[in-house]
C-alpha cells in the first residue's frame, strides 16, 4: 500500500471506517466481526495512545482498550457517534492508567514540528525539548490538546467524546498552549 493512501485510511474517521454491521455484530459477541473492527480501528488507537501514554505503553494499553471496548459494546446504543464512543473509552482508559502510574514523561510525537531545512540533531533536540513539555501537561489538559492539534477533532467533537462543555475544551486548550509555551521556555526554547 502506498503511503499516501496509508496516510489517507489513517486519518479517516472512525466512523466512516465502522458500519452498522460491524458494530452489531461485536454486539452479538461474533469474533468476525470483532477481528474487524480490531483490523479498522487498531492502527487509529495505537497512535492515539502512543502520543498520550508513550510509546513503551501503548500497544498494552491499544491491547486493553480493545478488551473494554468488546465487554462494554452492547453499551452503545447509537445515540451518539461510534467514534465519539469509542474515543470516550480510550481516552478514559488513557487517563485512568496516567493517574495510576504518574508517568508522563515518555511522551512521544510521530510528528516532528520543525523546519526541514534544520540539521538532523536540532530536530532531534526540539522533539525531545516538545516532549518534555508535553509530559508537564496534566492529563486532561493533554488528552483535549492531542485531539485536538494531533487528532484533528474540532471543539464540538472533543466536548461530545468528554462530556464537557465546548467552553471548557476552549480553556483547556487555552491552558495548554500557554503552559507548552511556559514549560517550553523554562526548558531553554527561544522562540
Amino acid at each position: 500500500m502506498s503511503s499516501k493512501r496509508a496516510t489517507k485510511r489513517q486519518n479517516a474517521s472512525l466512523q466512516a471506517l465502522v458500519d452498522a454491521e460491524t458494530i452489531e455484530g461485536c454486539q452479538a459477541r461474533e469474533s468476525h466481526a470483532q477481528e474487524r473492527l480490531y483490523g479498522l480501528c487498531h492502527a487509529r488507537i495505537y497512535h492515539l495512545m502512543v502520543r498520550m501514554v508513550g510509546l513503551q505503553d501503548a500497544a498494552d494499553l491499544t491491547q486493553q482498550i480493545f478488551l473494554q471496548a468488546f465487554r462494554k459494546i452492547d453499551q452503545y446504543a447509537g445515540q451518539s457517534k461510534f467514534e465519539t464512543w469509542f474515543y470516550r473509552l480510550a481516552i478514559n482508559e488513557a487517563l485512568q492508567y496516567l493517574r495510576k502510574t504518574r508517568r508522563r514523561s515518555h511522551l512521544s510525537l510521530t510528528q516532528e514540528p520543525m523546519c526541514q531545512n534544520q540539521p538532523e540533531q536540532n530536530r532531534r533536540d526540539m522533539k525531545e525539548l516538545l516532549e518534555e513539555a508535553l509530559s508537564r501537561l496534566e492529563p486532561e489538559v493533554l488528552s483535549v490538546f492531542i485531539l485536538h492539534e494531533v487528532e484533528k477533532l474540532t471543539y464540538r467533537e472533543i466536548a461530545e467524546v468528554k462530556k464537557i462543555a465546548e467552553g471548557t475544551v476552549g480553556s483547556r486548550m487555552n491552558r495548554a498552549r500557554r503552559e507548552l509555551k511556559q514549560h517550553l521556555t523554562d526548558l531553554g526554547w527561544e522562540p
